[in-house]
């Protein structure tokens, strides 16, 4: 069992945290002070320098936290299923969730585009980040070529780096334009092109077939 007062450690860690990420992500990182983010977690300074040496550091320890927590959720979720297909369901829709419930998502994407600039130290864990992301995912579409649920012409690869290309694209325009981008409904429409896009030749063909007919009966 946890002694009680490092439970109480690591809550008082993880509120400084989710304080700083709300700060940084209104704010922005230079705008943002060790006083304000106290102030916003309830705890002193001493409090929050007992967790972290400096601001820098905390916002590494945001961004960490923050990348290893999506992605428990992305592999918890998609390595249960046995459906290749599905999996590419689970992805986008479990980057819906983590976009809509909080602003912490978009902090780690819209600074993982602000540190090719400004912020090249957090270049490598963001570096880390995608390739891990990239690797998962291209473990799911060997997966379904091996299942022959996908095509074994397009190398598994090539089609992850492109479906996270259009998730976090998709991504950034809904936080650029909520009110214009229905991002449920783009991000499963994603996920559908893909699953055509990746299906077996003969797959496509009848489906390209019923598509004709279809036009050629309107």
């Amino acid at each position: 069992m946890i002694p009680a007062r490092e439970r109480r450690g690591d809550q008082s860690r993880r509120e400084i945290v989710s304080a700083a990420i709300d700060c940084f992500s209104r704010s922005g990182y230079q705008g943002t002070s060790i006083d304000r983010i106290a102030r916003a977690a309830g705890v002193t300074k001493g409090a929050l320098y007992y967790h972290f040496k400096d601001k820098q550091d905390l916002l590494l320890g945001a961004i960490a936290d923050r990348i290893d927590g999506f992605e428990r959720v992305v592999v918890e979720r998609v390595t249960s299923l046995k459906d290749p297909a599905a999996a590419l369901d689970a992805v986008v829709d479990t980057c819906v969730q983590q976009a809509t419930a909080s602003n912490h998502r978009r902090f780690i994407l819209t600074l993982m585009v602000e540190s090719l600039d400004a912020y090249p130290e957090l270049s490598d864990p963001f570096r880390a980040m995608m390739r891990r992301f990239r690797e998962f995912l291209t473990q799911t579409f060997t997966i379904g070529q091996q299942k022959g649920v996908y095509r074994d012409d397009v190398a598994a690869p090539l089609a992850a780096q492109l479906f996270v290309a259009a998730v976090i694209g998709t991504e950034l325009q809904f936080y650029q334009d909520p009110q214009g981008i229905d991002l449920p409904t783009s991000m499963r429409a994603i996920a559908a092109q893909f699953r055509d896009w990746m299906a077996p030749a003969e797959r496509r063909s009848r489906q390209g077939g019923g598509a004709r007919r279809s036009s050629e009966k309107g």
